[in-house]
């Protein structure tokens, strides 16, 4: 074979590998507006009853993404869930070393009550990291907007140990996730009855995660108190020590709200499927 076949051979291999190439996309002209992905404008969870249907429970792990107007909250045990929006964004609550997600989430919230409620080795990847204690005196202060996801913090006191008189002020956060426009809020660490104040920074809440433990949070009765203050549909309770500390909690408060088990230990919910009357779903006790 003479040069000049070889290299005729090896040019048309080339443009035959050229043609069944996938097409590249063309690079936009300088100065070309980039598209960006938009999401609605939060509503801020304004202190309104919101109208309420029907309620969905998911058998199994349910990833919200695709899934329109969707939410899914995980729990994942103690006070930790996992709550992911539409845009598959996903956050994690009193995030900590013990209990967490498989995967970093992208936001992760925290209080210090204990170790189990924050993390002293947070996963890399984490792209808001927040705490709901201050420092030097100065209450945290959470506002973020993350792709279809809005959030803030409302503070309030602890305890330390189980001196009443020990206040230590502003160091636990109650934090209000809107998510599709389903408002979400998660108690923390909470150790006392609401003000007015609270209930409006709070907002409306059509979902609350709440401690139930009776002891190192709050007595059944004021945390009774507190979910009637509240008004939110779906109750979802957590920081429960095994079956006999869910189940004083659970006799008490279906006086005054359905009770229902999940079937697993993820729910999917929209604002357009709450239920018609408030509810506690009891997720499974591990």
């Amino acid at each position: 074979m003479t040069t000049m076949t070889a290299a005729l051979r090896a040019a048309a291999a080339a443009a035959l590998l050229f043609a069944s190439a996938p097409a590249l996309a063309a690079a936009p002209e300088p100065g070309a507006p980039v598209a960006v992905q938009s999401y609605p404008e939060p509503e801020r969870c304004p202190r309104l009853f919101a109208g309420v249907a029907r309620i969905e429970v998911a058998s199994a792990v349910t990833v919200a993404e695709g899934e329109v107007g969707m939410v899914a909250i995980t729990y994942l045990g103690h006070s930790t869930f996992l709550i992911e929006s539409p845009a598959g964004v996903r956050i994690a609550t009193d995030y900590n070393d013990s209990v967490r997600p498989a995967e970093a989430p992208d936001i992760a919230t925290m209080n210090r009550a204990h170790i189990s409620h924050y993390s002293l080795r947070p996963q890399p990847g984490i792209r808001h990291l927040l705490r709901g204690w201050g420092e030097e005196g100065v209450p945290a202060a959470h506002e973020l907007t993350y792709r279809d996801v809005w959030l803030r913090n409302v503070t309030t006191n602890i305890r330390g140990g189980f001196d009443e008189f020990n206040v230590q002020r502003d160091m636990n956060s109650m934090f209000v996730f809107e998510v599709a426009g389903l408002c979400i809020a998660h108690l923390g660490h909470l150790h006392h009855t609401l003000t007015d104040d609270h209930l409006d920074a709070l907002g409306r809440v059509d979902v609350v995660m709440a401690p139930v433990d009776g002891s190192r949070t709050l007595s059944i009765t004021s945390m009774i108190k507190v979910l009637r203050d509240i008004q939110a549909s779906v109750v979802i309770p957590m920081h429960f020590f095994g079956q006999s500390t869910l189940s004083r909690f659970i006799t008490t408060l279906s006086e005054h709200y359905d009770v229902k088990g999940m079937l697993g230990s993820t729910i999917t919910l929209s604002r357009d499927t709450l239920p018609a009357v408030p509810t506690l779903f009891v997720p499974p006790v591990f």
